[in-house]
């Protein structure tokens, strides 16, 4: 019997890159997943989003484990489209047992030239976007009395970079609000964790089809960490997450860093 047979897995930003990597991972666990994305446009990101042909992948790759997969497209700076996908998701799989709050984006440069949609669109997406989701099942979690939440934070809402202040001001909300969630319902079975992933090998820094990656941004982001390599993938994200959600309830409101030990010379 695998450690997640019989529950029912929501993931925001599912479409691909860690999202998918997390649906994979749960799935193979057992987990049938809600595979969340396809979001509305959305003015000066340097990359595409998650399109609902991502999605149609996602889902085609948890089927091939077996498990059952939904995918829905909403935009969960929406909180009306984010409260019908909980209520979907409960409506057609019966439940609603653990979700990874993962939708997000990034944008780089001085703080100085972050435009005021920019920021609105970190913001909404980043930091609302984890507050609508939370929101909308921990109801569903609370009848249930049992929940396993995980919020993906970055290494970036651990200590200060230069040229995403706008980015890192978000991931750090993100940390307050769980933390501060993990208590209020610490004693109605659910948990409330973070993930802080360093920088992850997904489209959102290597667009796929487009293998080039600056010499001199390697050399940079291998100085920073005292594990020598650049980034990650988004499975060894996925080992921490399922870690979590297979948790039996003693951890919460912890923060867990996924970064090549990179705020060892911070703490």
């Amino acid at each position: 019997m695998a450690a997640l047979d019989g529950r029912v897995a929501l993931i925001t930003g599912g479409a691909r890159g860690q999202g998918r990597a997390h649906a994979l991972a749960l799935a193979a666990e057992g987990a049938d997943i809600v595979a969340v994305d396809a979001p509305g446009p959305m003015q000066e990101l340097t990359y595409p989003l998650g399109t609902e042909d991502d999605l149609r992948t996602t889902t085609k790759l948890v089927e091939e484990l077996g498990r059952r997969c939904v995918p829905l497209s909403v935009d969960v700076r929406d909180s009306g489209q984010v409260n019908v996908a909980v209520e979907q998701t409960v409506a057609d799989l019966g439940s609603l047992d653990i979700v990874v709050a993962n939708a997000g984006i990034v944008s780089t440069g001085p703080l100085t030239e972050v435009s005021d949609q920019m920021w609105r669109q970190l913001v909404d997406t980043n930091l609302s976007g984890v507050f609508h989701t939370l929101r909308a099942i921990i109801p569903v979690m609370r009848q249930q009395r049992f929940g396993r939440i995980v919020v993906t934070s970055s290494m970036g809402g651990r200590m200060g970079i230069p040229d995403l202040a706008a980015y890192n001001a978000t991931k750090w909300g993100i940390i307050g609000l769980a933390k501060s969630v993990a208590l209020e319902v610490a004693k109605e079975g659910i948990t409330v964790n973070v993930v802080c992933p360093t920088t992850t090998r997904t489209p959102m820094v290597q667009p796929e089809g487009d293998e080039s990656v600056p010499d001199e941004l390697v050399r940079r982001m291998m100085k920073a960490n005292p594990i020598p390599q650049p980034w990650i993938e988004p499975e060894d994200v996925s080992r921490a997450v399922v870690y979590l959600v297979t948790d039996p309830g003693v951890i919460t409101g912890s923060v867990l860093e996924v970064g090549l030990g990179g705020s060892a010379r911070i703490h």
